[in-house]
């Protein structure tokens, strides 16, 4: 489980043997069932999860129990509830494993003591959050600016191995369609 994370962390900063092994020294590895909720609405959060193995998705329930996905995430993907984490406030998202998962979890407050002991990491997960925010606005921007198929489009063009992993009303429910929609679009596209 350890190489994975070392070569997602390479992607972007470079360790020496020492920084490796302390960095690992502090992650631990999770696993989850499908179906298992990873985090909890009204729970406090800790950890921050690199996803090893699986699929996971993040979703909102309103006091209605409707739900409404906002993230996904697969190998070589972060995913928690940041504000929760950050703010030290109870979860306002579940995270949902889609799929069997391998994870490996960091601390909240290692992540803290990484960043004192070897800044380079601040870096690291300064970018790694930069580029969610980049694709958070873009998201926003394509659900004010298009289509329901442009959508679609933008979301398959950009996670393509997403979508037969993912159940077609998790899908719809991402792009703020109904099932049928997302139905007639694809067949519009053969």
């Amino acid at each position: 489980m350890n190489q994975p994370i070392l070569d997602h962390v390479s992607k972007i900063i470079d360790l020496t043997e020492e920084e490796k092994a302390e960095f690992l020294s502090i992650l631990t590895p999770v696993k989850h069932a499908k179906k298992d909720l990873l985090i909890r609405d009204g729970e406090f959060v800790h950890h921050n999860y690199f996803v090893v193995k699986g699929c996971l998705r993040a979703f909102y329930r309103d006091d209605f129990e409707n739900e409404a996905n906002l993230q996904f995430a697969m190998e070589d993907w972060w995913i928690s509830d940041y504000e929760a984490l950050l703010e030290g406030n109870p979860a306002r998202l579940n995270v949902e494993c889609l799929e069997d998962c391998e994870l490996v979890a960091i601390h909240r407050d290692a992540q803290e003591e990484l960043y004192r002991r070897i800044p380079k990491f601040e870096r690291f997960f300064r970018i790694k959050v930069t580029n969610s925010f980049i694709a958070l606005r873009c998201r926003i921007m394509s659900s004010l600016q298009k289509s329901s198929k442009e959508r679609y489009l933008e979301f398959y063009d950009r996670f393509p191995e997403l979508e037969n992993r993912i159940a077609n009303y998790h899908v719809a429910n991402y792009l703020g369609i109904k099932p049928e929609s997302l139905s007639r679009i694809r067949k519009e596209l053969i």
